[in-house]
């Protein structure tokens, strides 16, 4: 007779593929899934009562920077206390390895702005025992993990690594560094790297380094990522994270369908979303992806599908950069940062460039944060004479004092020495568009969490909740079978995991266990400060409700919200393990 570790009894089984729905048992041994439906061949350790509950296969999280938290936070939370159960590092192009020791320092600072990672928390949260990529996954390998994850190149850092800052900030590399650039590639490959990932959003790049300048990929030459993406062609293996726009769509474009005829490989391309109003936003690129398949090139579209919204301060906000303005007054230490803040010449420039600024300028800000006059003050630092803005729009602000927006986000930031916090608006989201995009095309992918990432004013990590309460549950716009699909089977392919993303005998017994009637998002719409980050910094967070269980490689690592302390995430090299 055999002895089970975990019996979910009882549930309605929905098991990634898009099969229907179906009533049934599931029993888990040793980190698998070892037997769905019949009746039991024996006994259980531990039962889970699934009746009225949806057990489910555990949600694949592709667009991730949790690559310094997992150091210190395994369950990769926002992400894991909703459902997530493996999670893809490496993102953008941005990492931690290869790096040389002197490096490390400026490596942490790089996170600190395109990221809006805390310098606290990585200074104290990171123990940095790595230099190369083999050592970097060695590291990762032991570290205590209660989700999975795979690695990409972070194309940043290898260029670094092999040109060093200055020239891969000014130049392409020469065929030398370019042979050894492509030989490191290999070599992380050999180790269990799942491909490599790259930036590219041009000189007013909208998340820039820590000075301001672009990031080391955002100029980086066309012959130089042909170059990594031939090794992927050479191996036949490997997949291509790529966030793309320099300004020029066209040029764009056709540079990703080069790239995809290179490498031969999948990629996975950032970003795609849908409007409110105007349904072309969401159908040009896919009906492009599309013509992609077509021609035999394997593109994915990773969509923003989360509804998450932004509280920022001027003291840490980053996602204006791609305006030359903003980025040159929001850089630099608080004093200095005040010091522009109080220039007449800095505070006319912010002004004219934006009643000149481009529609590229315009989407940014309408699609991060929000434009400044729709903002709504929402907090003043507790200083009392202040407390008369509170909950005005910046807009209603400046017509009443007569000035632009923008004149009034500075001159309050000032009195607030920095902390008066702007909360974006919610503009609202279009169901039937989030719906189409994900339903009429096979090759869309939900999420972009940015887990990890702009901590203080973004809690994208909800999004695998917020779906399947909104679209699924509330709106009716997407079965319960299509969502998960998209969750997790087609994730979990499309980014090179194996044995991940459904619920079959023998599979990787990574599984939620739900009510679909109870599941939400805690707080709604924006997120409640926590001091839970290393150094005691803060962040915001959304937590989950109507999670009954969460099992990763077959043990329960948060049981009706609450962690349990397990830890058996793994490093999965190549995809697998």
């Amino acid at each position: 007779m055999t002895t089970y570790d975990i019996h979910i009894k009882g549930g309605t089984i929905v098991d990634g593929t898009r099969v229907p729905r179906y009533k049934g048992d599931m029993w888990v041994k040793d980190g698998r899934i070892a037997k769905i439906g019949g009746r039991p061949n024996g006994t259980s350790e531990r039962v889970i009562d699934a009746d009225g509950l949806i057990v489910a296969p555990g949600f694949v999280d592709l667009h991730t920077h949790y690559d310094a938290q997992i150091r210190w936070d395994p369950w990769c939370t926002i992400s894991g206390w909703h459902g997530v159960t493996s999670v893809v590092l490496g993102n953008c192009g941005f990492g931690f390895a290869p790096v040389r020791p002197e490096f490390r320092e400026r490596s942490i600072l790089t996170m600190v702005r395109t990221e809006a990672i805390p310098y606290t928390a990585m200074k104290e949260g990171m123990a940095w025992d790595w230099e190369t990529i083999p050592e970097y996954l060695d590291s990762l390998e032991r570290a205590p993990k209660g989700v999975n994850c795979i690695q990409y190149m972070p194309t940043a850092s290898l260029m670094i690594y092999v040109m060093g800052l200055e020239a891969a900030k000014t130049r392409p590399a020469t065929p030398q560094e370019r042979k050894e650039m492509q030989r490191l590639l290999h070599e992380g490959m050999d180790a269990g790297l799942c491909g490599f990932s790259i930036q590219r959003l041009g000189p007013d790049s909208v998340q820039a380094d820590f000075d301001g300048s672009p990031m080391v990929t955002d100029t980086m030459c066309d012959d130089d990522i042909l170059a990594l993406a031939e090794v992927l062609a050479e191996r036949d293996e490997g997949f291509i994270q790529i966030t793309q726009g320099t300004g020029d769509i066209r040029a764009d474009l056709a540079f990703l369908e080069k790239l995809a005829k290179t490498a031969q490989r999948p990629i996975l391309h950032n970003v795609v979303a849908p409007s409110r109003q105007d349904p072309e936003v969401h159908r040009r690129p896919l009906r492009w992806i599309q013509k992609c398949w077509d021609q035999g090139l394997p593109i994915y579209a990773q969509c923003g599908t989360g509804r998450s919204g932004f509280a920022f301060t001027l003291e840490h906000w980053n996602l204006y950069d791609a305006s030359p303005a903003w980025r040159a007054v929001t850089v630099g230490t608080n004093e200095e940062k005040m010091a522009k803040m109080r220039d007449p010449e800095l505070r006319r420039a912010l002004v004219a460039e934006a009643a000149e600024a481009d529609r590229r300028l315009q989407v940014i800000q309408a699609g991060v944060g929000g434009n400044p006059k729709s903002l709504v003050i929402q907090g003043v630092n507790r200083q009392a004479d202040m407390q008369k803005y509170v909950g005005r729009s910046v807009g209603d602000i400046a017509m009443e004092e007569g000035k632009h927006p923008i004149e009034i986000m500075l001159d309050l930031s000032l009195q607030g020495n920095l902390n008066v916090e702007f909360l974006g608006p919610d503009k609202g989201s279009n169901a039937d568009f989030m719906a189409e995009m994900l339903n009429d095309s096979p090759y869309t992918l939900p999420g972009v969490s940015d887990g990890g990432a702009h901590t203080k004013f973004f809690t994208g990590g909800a999004y695998t909740t917020d779906l399947l309460r909104w679209l699924v549950r509330d709106e009716g716009k997407i079965t319960l079978e299509e969502a998960h699909y998209r969750l997790s089977a087609l994730t979990a392919h499309a980014a090179g995991f194996r044995d991940r993303g459904v619920l079959r005998e023998g599979a990787a017994a990574d599984v939620v266990v739900y009510d679909m009637e109870e599941l939400d998002v805690d707080p709604t719409w924006i997120g409640d400060v926590v001091h839970d980050l290393p150094g005691g910094e803060w962040r915001r967070v959304q937590r989950a409700k109507g999670y009954k269980d969460i099992l990763v490689n077959g043990e329960v690592t948060f049981e009706d919200g609450v962690c349990t302390g397990a830890q058996p995430g793994r490093l999965l090299r190549h995809g697998r393990g």
